[in-house]
């Protein structure tokens, strides 16, 4: 009998497929994303080993070995990598998944998690100054999306602070905020946005590198 909390030493090669069917059985099951270190560490291998063959199997899955694209895809977001649906499939899942029901987020949605991304960490008042309504219904709606986080406190006001969350990065397909496209030519009037906030990071990337957010 194995002690209960003892470990068990599994050589992956001698199981069917390896170190790749390894890997596939570990991201199967992990309900978030995966760093290739801790995965390295599960399958007992190296690091750079077990990252190049991830990227094997996530070359696999889109079809660029020969194979036919699958119905999902291995991506690497910004906490690890992880099993998603495949972008292609995009609508046939959301109308399973919600009953026909659109899986989009409303217009005031989009509006109110671009301010808050290229304007983090925000409080609520703030996106509201910025988009001219109340966003408490649209900030509930991104929290229960897993899309943004409360971050802590303003420590002038005592408000609570918003930012995006790394599901918000794997969901867009970044690994960091550097992906964030330009911000000035899609609003003229961002300067007026940014004295609401001095220290915002729309600021400090007009300031030091020109119009980058």
């Amino acid at each position: 009998m194995v002690d209960a909390g003892s470990e068990i030493e599994v050589d992956v090669d001698d199981l069917p497929g390896g170190l790749a069917a390894a890997l596939e059985a570990v991201l199967m099951v992990a309900e978030s994303p995966v760093t290739v270190e801790r995965l390295a560490a599960g399958v007992v291998r190296p690091v750079p080993e077990v990252a190049a063959v991830l990227e094997e199997l996530a070359a696999e899955y889109r079809g660029e070995t020969g194979g036919r694209p699958r119905g999902f895809e291995l991506r690497e977001g910004a906490e690890g990598w992880r099993v998603y649906s495949a972008r292609a499939q995009a609508d046939v899942v959301g109308a399973f998944v919600l009953e026909g029901q659109s899986s989009r987020l409303s217009q005031a949605a989009l509006e109110t998690l671009a301010v808050i991304a290229y304007r983090q960490p925000v409080t609520r008042g703030q996106v509201s100054a910025v988009r001219g309504v109340s966003v408490d219904g649209v900030v509930r709606t991104l929290l229960a999306r897993g899309l943004i986080a409360e971050t802590g406190q303003d420590p002038m006001t005592g408000a609570v602070l918003f930012a995006t969350t790394g599901e918000f990065l794997d969901r867009m397909g970044w690994t960091s905020l550097d992906a964030l496209p330009p911000l000035a030519p899609h609003l003229p009037d961002v300067g007026e946005a940014i004295a609401l906030d001095p220290s915002s990071v729309l600021r400090r990337g007009l300031t030091e590198d020109g119009p980058d957010a």
